[in-house]
């Protein structure tokens, strides 16, 4: 019997699912206006697994923004219902960002971190004991 983690997931209307084997790489909140616009919220709730380690079923549909390190963000939605479900183009990133909000399971989403707080809107409160970057943390 293996004692791995298996996070599952996906869409509003389940045509777009995931499935994560391992424990996250990280996990908190990004609050950069880029995430905000794209969730309509103040913030994305994340959790990064290699890309090894995840698994997709479904059609999705793409969109690309400039990220804060110079490349392309790459947000996946349900080409069905347009959720926002995870972020990085299957095939090639070596990581992927499922959106936590996503989960089956949402008490498995135990956040660490917060990134981007130089744009946390003054009305979202932040959860006591993260590790707080004003923008990406280093590395």
């Amino acid at each position: 019997m293996s004692n791995t983690s298996i996070y599952t997931g996906g869409c509003l209307c389940g045509a777009l699912r995931y499935e994560a084997r391992g424990e996250p790489q990280s996990q908190g909140f990004c609050f950069c206006a880029d995430c905000r616009k794209a969730s309509g919220s103040g913030c994305i709730p994340f959790m990064q697994f290699p890309a090894s380690s995840v698994s997709f079923t479904g059609e999705t549909k793409q969109s690309f923004v400039r990220s804060a390190r110079g490349g392309d963000a790459v947000r996946n939605r349900c080409a069905v219902c347009g959720s926002l479900v995870f972020g990085g183009p299957v095939g090639e990133a070596s990581a992927h960002t499922i959106y936590a909000g996503s989960l089956d399971e949402p008490a498995f989403f135990r956040p660490t971190l917060a990134i981007f707080t130089r744009d946390k809107p003054d009305w979202v409160s932040m959860p006591p004991g993260l590790e707080m970057f004003n923008t990406l943390p280093e590395g």
